[in-house]
């Protein structure tokens, strides 16, 4: 007996809305649910007072695939945002990425020259790293490493640099132009009128619905359709028979300000360990072409880093050797299903950038459909 659906695609975020939108283009039915009350998952944009507010985290997107930057503003129109992050460190601030700015900030100089002699007589070098403390210092030397690394990378991992493997940062880029972009990719920008638009645009004629746990009702919902598109924790997916994998998580401490600009940047990190939190979020910085931009009103949210439980919204795996072994468990499960296709952060316990996921949607469908 033919199923209703062909697909059944568990998660409404990016992974599952580009795939939902691109079997659709091949002529298939799909249904997408989500166990939140929203459509997006974690790209997802509250409005608050008119302005667009990142509920889990900012996001930025860019990319040097034209195909993918075609592809989002077909549904879209993208600002010129270009993501240019400052650090507080017992307030003195700082521009990001590390840059000629960065260096005259902290040391005076004004050349290239000047500022590569500085950091090369601040390194401690080191021939086989033991953890990050001691990649870092070999990288970057000391000041950069005690003032914008240190306290900010333990804030994030909740452990000491000194226990970190050094793996987590193989490179620390310094640009020797004054140059404040964050990223080095040809595109960049926030879609106007927030992310939710771009989730529109993907399901619309899709059918879809929130408030749906898969996993309160697993029976009916794999009823439904031929084939699954998970996307959620692949542990959960397989009822955690080898143990559960771990994660960071994230939680927003969002507040409206009377006032119609707080700190003059979307993003400011602090990087001393004794301020709980890692950054501060002002949302309407991401599209200053809003009206709501001028309003006597602005948002913002801080961030604070913890380990997940279970009650949590899991953000980030921990990808050292104990987890990536445990994930090596589920996905020899997950390699000989037939019928499912996990995709995403979760799914494939992996980190990804946003360009990241609608290029691997592109090859999965791809190569599953031909």
């Amino acid at each position: 007996m033919k199923k209703k659906y062909d697909f059944l695609v568990v998660g409404s975020g990016l992974y599952g809305a580009v795939f939902a939108w691109l079997a659709k283009q091949k002529g298939k039915k799909c249904v997408v649910i989500d166990k939140r009350s929203h459509l997006g998952g974690n790209i997802y944009c509250e409005n608050i007072d008119g302005i667009k507010v990142h509920k889990y985290g900012a996001h930025i997107f860019h990319t040097s695939n034209k195909n993918v930057w075609n592809f989002v503003n077909s549904f879209v129109n993208f600002n010129r945002y270009t993501n240019s992050p400052v650090a507080n460190y017992q307030g003195r601030l700082y521009n990001l990425p590390f840059n000629m700015n960065t260096f005259y900030q902290l040391w005076g100089v004004v050349t290239p020259k000047e500022a590569v002699a500085k950091i090369e007589s601040q390194k401690i070098r080191t021939d086989t790293p033991s953890n990050l403390e001691e990649q870092a210092l070999s990288l970057v030397g000391k000041d950069i490493y005690e003032k914008l690394i240190k306290g900010y990378t333990e804030k994030q991992w909740g452990r000491k640099c000194s226990d970190l493997p050094a793996f987590i940062i193989r490179r620390l880029p310094l640009r020797f132009t004054f140059d404040n972009n964050y990223f080095n990719d040809l595109y960049q920008g926030i879609p106007i009128g927030g992310y939710n638009k771009l989730i529109e645009g993907l399901l619309e004629g899709i059918e879809t619905r929130t408030d749906a746990d898969f996993f309160a009702d697993r029976d009916y919902w794999m009823s439904l359709a031929d084939k699954i598109v998970f996307t959620g924790k692949i542990d959960e997916f397989y009822d955690y028979c080898f143990g559960k994998l771990e994660y960071r998580t994230v939680r927003f401490e969002t507040e409206t300000l009377q006032e119609q600009n707080h700190q003059g940047n979307a993003v400011i990190n602090y990087t001393e360990a004794e301020v709980p939190y890692t950054r501060i979020i002002e949302h309407k910085h991401f599209e200053p072409e809003s009206p709501a931009f001028l309003k006597n009103v602005t948002v913002i949210s801080r961030e604070y880093s913890t380990e997940w439980k279970g009650n949590m919204e899991p953000f980030y795996p921990v990808n050292d050797e104990k987890n990536s072994a445990l994930h090596g468990k589920y996905k020899e499960l997950a390699d000989k299903e037939t019928c499912v296709i996990f995709g995403g952060r979760l799914a494939e316990y992996k980190y990804y950038d946003m360009d990241d996921v609608i290029e691997k949607v592109m090859n999965d469908v791809e190569k599953y459909f031909g």
